[in-house]
């Protein structure tokens, strides 16, 4: 004989289980398993830890390269968003960015330090280098034969990319087609994200405005291997259920280095030792030349590299903001 449950009780054990249900669909482990390569993290452990790193999801584009890591940080997921739209990078000489400028005003170029990186790239220009990532249309600006410092029609030029390149979205940049190729960040930074199917369902509602032009956009001058690189990048966060965050930065313009880069936070509110935490996932992916033509060893170390400048990166900003050892 079949027992039912008086409808009352049914009614109590239907809400127990959503409870249920809704605490472990709300779990930040069981949520950063489901789309990260972390599939088993010891809150309490990373908690007295530093930054955990780890490879991230194989692509079949050999342009592309992609590495994650998990950290815990004091503070709310909201403390800690604003805190990434604050930090400055540019007070730390191993992390190699030389200014760091929130906003379109790029006036500060003509007072770049002067030093071997963007001495190089001073000299790229006014060769100029086929290496620079320009459009042809802007090849045709280039100070060709001017004085190789980063001042007056080198600055200037810079100055002219950048401003008009800054009007458009992500998605709307020119190709870099000044040597014949005819890569466009926009697809690539779509690409980066169409293949980890995980990253673009967990972040689908806020990758679109990063590509799109929304959120703050921001300049850098920096150093990639041994010259001096200008880019555009736009970041953006977003609240979500349940306390969280989400963040995204687009790197969506470079003049040598690498093509284009995506860098996304996935932020919970925890609890550790009886204070207000963040659980914080991080993931980066960037396209660049280089990439394509190294394999095995050789592309596990390149990996590496990142995994290292992240982790530094991470480090120091965990430090400044008071959340490091």
């Amino acid at each position: 004989m079949e027992t039912k449950l008086p409808f009352r009780l049914f009614i109590v054990a239907l809400a127990a289980a959503a409870s249920i249900s809704a605490a472990r669909a709300a779990d930040p482990l069981v949520e950063l398993a489901n789309f990260s390569v972390f599939d088993k993290v010891d809150l309490a452990q990373l908690a007295r830890s530093d930054v955990k790193m780890a490879h991230g999801t194989p692509m079949n584009n050999p342009r592309f390269a992609s590495v994650q890591c998990v950290y815990v940080a004091p503070g709310t997921p909201q403390q800690h968003a604003a805190a990434l739209d604050r930090w400055n990078p540019t007070g730390h000489s191993e992390l190699k960015v030389f200014l760091h400028v929130d906003g379109t005003n790029f006036s500060r170029l003509s007072s770049a330090p002067d030093n071997s990186a963007v001495r190089a790239l001073a000299t790229a220009t006014t060769k100029p280098s086929t290496e620079l990532q320009i459009s042809k249309a802007e090849g045709k600006k280039l100070p060709v034969g001017a004085p190789a410092t980063f001042a007056g029609p080198v600055a200037n030029f810079w100055t002219q990319v950048l401003t008009e390149r800054s009007h458009s979205s992500a998605a709307g940049q020119p190709a870099y087609d000044f040597s014949g190729q005819a890569i466009r960040p926009g697809d690539e930074l779509r690409g980066m994200i169409g293949q980890q199917p995980k990253l673009q369902k967990q972040f689908s509602g806020i990758v679109g405005s990063a590509l799109g032009g929304g959120g703050s956009k921001y300049w850098e001058l920096l150093q990639v291997e041994d010259i001096g690189v200008v880019t555009l990048g736009a970041s953006t966060s977003k609240a979500g259920p349940n306390g969280t965050m989400q963040a995204a930065d687009a790197l969506y313009y470079a003049s040598g280095g690498y093509y284009a880069g995506l860098t996304l936070y996935q932020m919970w509110p925890v609890t550790i030792e009886g204070r207000p935490s963040t659980l914080v996932w991080r993931g980066d992916t960037i396209s660049a030349s280089a990439l394509a033509g190294l394999h095995g060893i050789e592309r596990v170390a390149s990996e590496s590299q990142m995994m290292r400048d992240i982790s530094r990166a991470v480090t120091d900003f965990r430090r400044d903001t008071g959340g490091g050892r």
